[in-house]
Parts: structure tokens; sequence; C-alpha cells
């Protein structure tokens, strides 16, 4: 899996996961990448800085820590938990707008998940949005297959 970031013709930023590189350019090109913001499909990777991680033995990527003896932890800011906690919220709310988008405008094929996804996929079936379920195992083939699919979010509440 890579991660992107990314940003839209109108400069809006957000990140993006990938199951490669490829699947990234397949999908811009097809215009299923959109700006979460606004929605626009011109969407640009934007600069990262690599994440590099040292192995054991090839020496460090970050200096060693402080000894404990004059570590002194500081308190979080004032407003830093309900900042989270309005976060956490914000990000919830969107996850279940975005849950409620894909259960209002596509149809439940169930169980026939894969079966339909992979038909629509090699040309058996018209294209049309579709949700449902598929095991883990079933979810790994249809990725393998370069079938792009997602989990629909799931969150506490829904578990209740």
């Amino acid at each position: 899996m890579i991660r992107y970031a990314l940003h839209c013709d109108r400069d809006h930023q957000f990140e993006s996961w990938f199951q490669s590189s490829s699947a990234y350019e397949s999908q811009v090109k097809r215009k299923l990448v959109t700006c979460p913001i606004c929605g626009s499909a011109k969407i640009e990777k934007a600069i990262m800085a690599p994440r590099i991680v040292a192995k054991k033995g090839r020496g460090r990527a970050t200096p060693p820590p402080e000894p404990a003896t004059t570590a002194v932890p500081e308190a979080a800011p004032a407003g830093a938990t309900s900042l989270m906690m309005a976060q956490e919220r914000e990000l919830r709310a969107k996850l279940k707008e975005l849950r409620d988008h894909i259960v209002k405008n596509a149809d439940n094929v169930g169980e026939r998940f894969a079966n339909e996804a992979r038909a629509m996929h090699y040309g058996d079936k018209e294209h049309r949005p579709i949700y449902g379920e598929a095991s883990p195992d079933e979810a790994k083939s249809l990725i393998e297959e370069g079938i792009e699919v997602s989990p629909l979010p799931t969150l506490p509440e829904d578990r209740n």
C-alpha cells in the first residue's frame, strides 16, 4: 500500500492510500479519485518527504533519546482533549456521510458482492455502484485480480 499526499485544482490538500502507484494512476485517469472537500476530479500528487525506517544493526535513523532523568513530561495544552474529541466527531460524521451516500446511491448485492464485482470488472455485466459482503479472503482475491474494492466504514455506534 502507498499513501500519497494529494491536492485538487482548488488547492485542497488531502491524503489517500492506493494498492500501488499504477493503481493510483489508473484511478486518477478514470476520475475515480476526487477531492473530499469540493469533489473535483482534477487531482495531482503533492510533494512528500519520504519516511525512512532504519533496520537493526545499520545505525539509527534518529539520534538516541535523552536520558530519562533529564526528560520532564509536559502537560497537554489546555483544550487539546476537546480539540481531539471535536476532530474525532468530525471524522465520524464524515465517515457516516460517506457510508450513507454509498448506501443511498449503490445497490446492495449482499453475499453476491465478489461475483458481481468480478462480472462487472470482466465486462460480463454493466458497471454500476454496488456494495455488499465479502470475506477477507474474497476481498484479497478481488484486489489481487486488480478489482478495486474498499470496505464500508463502520463506526462504534453501528455495533450496538
